[in-house]
């Protein structure tokens, strides 16, 4: 939806937001310059300007929390103005604790030029704008003072014209000339209403009423008669005497505007800020998405991607896996015909059960016997993987769906910020106000069977920050060995090695947190955080460890959310000592 700003409407709109807002206390003004809106805080409501050039428009919407990058201002609501015939709206604020200089928003609704700033002090000296631009080779930037545009130079701003003027101007003029005559001279007239300011009923509604089709545009009476209707209707609606505000239909477009102005497709409203809101209905659009924050959105944009990624790998190593019993009857052949099978060789040609040939391939470096055993333990986690895996498949489908769902009810106005917050669980939304709470850490937390802490990287760049800046020299540090995964740190600083099943379920997490989590036993390499170092240009996650000590471990989902359940400590916004 893109509304069609003119003087005319915007002048009406601050009236309008005048007589209904003065006085009303402001929490905040968020400038959210990714979607270029500006909403103002009330504690009656939110005020929206959809500013951006692909989409222009106004909503008053329900109280809202104001975003975290929104500018706290408590005050009050002075005044509300438009400067004659231009398309500005000025509102104009008074400070509700301190002696701080007054404070306005100037709200620019020209096409393809809206701009918002918040100004300050006698001198208006721009503390924020929606936009960098520049007027009249003066550039409008913080810091800078702001300068409204030159007003305007069209005749009736501050006095009527006179109809004698009116038809001198226009009379002499074609038929296919006035409307530009008349917009360039006339205040107040724009392409929205020079149809009707010239005495053209705009489009009659066709005798069938059934019919969508409209007459052509029909003229009546002679010129200096059209022209005097127009008139007596201009010097009306230049004072917004007797307002209808309504929403006109044109070219399959629906606008806002405060008079019906001869047009046969047109919804009354008993205001202005109805008929934007009934506009907004008519095109489809849900303006209660506009108070979703641009980065909870995204956040749960790219939780979805991430998810439905995952998705496709699991569905990828799932038909990866190979069949177990194939696996088990190469094992079995194996030892069947271990008087057959080389040391040191690669692969060996063997007759199975059944009379034929079979190649089977070896590693050199094991015995027959150990060869066999390696193929039984293949079968023993392919067959866990095929067990596994497609429950895993379908909780992230689930997930995937989940978000998905939860955007669509967004975008429609069903679903509001702290839906989408509790969706993502507080992963990869927006950092929190202090009153609530911290930014999100680097690792999530969980508790031992013992009642120690281990830390768990979130990513590669966070299990850097986890090593070295979040963990302590003496702490246990962990990871799976040969497989990409997430730094673990283990909470122990006394001599010794931690008791055996705290480091072995701190290990457990390091594999469920890696990509050997379908395997049957992973190696995973433990040892004090202080022996643990960065090469020069290495990146993100890559270290190298040593004095270096393993262990084996089963991955076991279960065990790590037995684990995270005892991790409440995370929500209380306080990180322990490193």
């Amino acid at each position: 939806m893109s509304i069609r700003w003119d003087a005319l409407l915007v002048a009406a709109l601050a009236r309008e937001l005048r007589d209904r807002l003065e006085g009303e206390r402001l929490r905040a003004i968020h400038l959210d310059r990714d979607r270029r809106n500006l909403l103002l805080h009330f504690r009656a409501g939110t005020l929206v300007f959809r500013l951006h050039p692909q989409g222009s428009g106004l909503a008053w919407l329900p109280p809202a929390e104001p975003a975290p990058g929104a500018r706290r201002l408590p005050a009050r609501l002075r005044r509300v103005e438009a400067p004659a015939d231009d398309r500005l709206v000025v509102f104009s604020f008074a400070r509700s604790r301190g002696r701080g200089p007054p404070v306005q928003v100037v709200v620019e609704l020209r096409p393809n030029q809206a701009n918002a700033f918040v100004v300050e002090g006698p001198h208006r000296r721009i503390r924020a704008a929606l936009r960098r631009s520049a007027r009249g080779g003066n550039d409008l930037d913080p810091g800078e003072i702001y300068r409204f545009p030159p007003p305007s130079k069209r005749e009736g701003v501050f006095e009527p014209v006179a109809l004698d003027r009116w038809l001198e101007l226009l009379v002499p003029v074609p038929d296919s000339m006035r409307a530009r005559v008349l917009m360039s001279s006339i205040a107040y007239s724009s392409p929205l209403n020079a149809a009707a300011l010239l005495g053209i009923e705009a489009r009659e509604p066709s005798d069938d009423p059934g019919s969508d089709q409209a007459r052509p545009l029909k003229r009546r009476g002679s010129p200096q008669e059209r022209l005097t209707h127009g008139w007596r209707l201009w010097t009306r609606i230049r004072d917004l005497e007797e307002p209808r505000p309504c929403v006109l239909s044109i070219e399959g477009r629906f606008q806002p505007y405060p008079y019906p102005l001869h047009h046969p497709q047109v919804t009354l409203r008993d205001s202005l800020l109805d008929a934007f809101a009934e506009a907004e209905r008519m095109h489809g659009s849900a303006p209660a998405a506009l108070l979703i924050p641009a980065d909870l959105l995204a956040a749960v944009e790219r939780e979805r991607r991430l998810t439905t990624r995952k998705v496709r790998q699991l569905k990828r190593q799932l038909a990866a896996a190979p069949h177990p019993a194939e696996l088990r009857e190469l094992g079995n052949l194996l030892l069947a015909r271990l008087r057959n099978v080389p040391r040191g060789a690669r692969s060996v040609e063997l007759e199975d059960f059944q009379g034929h040939t079979v190649h089977v391939e070896l590693d050199p470096a094991l015995e027959p016997h150990e060869n066999a055993a390696s193929y039984f333990e293949r079968a023993s986690r392919a067959e866990r993987a095929r067990e596994g895996l497609p429950g895993l498949v379908a909780a992230a489908e689930d997930r995937a769906g989940e978000l998905h769902g939860g955007l669509e009810r967004a975008r429609q106005g069903l679903a509001g910020a702290e839906e989408l917050r509790a969706l993502l669980g507080g992963h990869g939304a927006h950092p929190r106000s202090r009153r609530g709470a911290r930014e999100t850490l680097p690792y999530r937390r969980y508790r031992s069977s013992g009642g120690l802490e281990i830390l768990v990287g979130r990513s590669a760049r966070a299990n850097d920050d986890l090593t070295f800046h979040h963990s302590h020299p003496d702490d246990v540090w962990l990871h799976a060995r040969h497989a990409a995964g997430a730094h673990v740190v283990l909470r122990w600083r006394a001599k010794g090695a931690p008791p055996a099943r705290d480091l072995y379920e701190a290990g457990v997490l390091a594999a469920v947190h890696s990509r050997a989590r379908t395997s049957g036993s992973v190696p995973v390499d433990w040892t004090r955080r202080k022996y643990v170092r960065k090469p020069r240009g290495a990146a993100p996650g890559a270290v190298i460890p040593e004095r270096v000590q393993t262990l084996f471990v089963e991955p076991d989902p279960q065990l790590a959310e037995r684990l995270e359940a005892g991790r409440a400590s995370e929500r209380d916004g306080e990180e322990p000592d490193a």
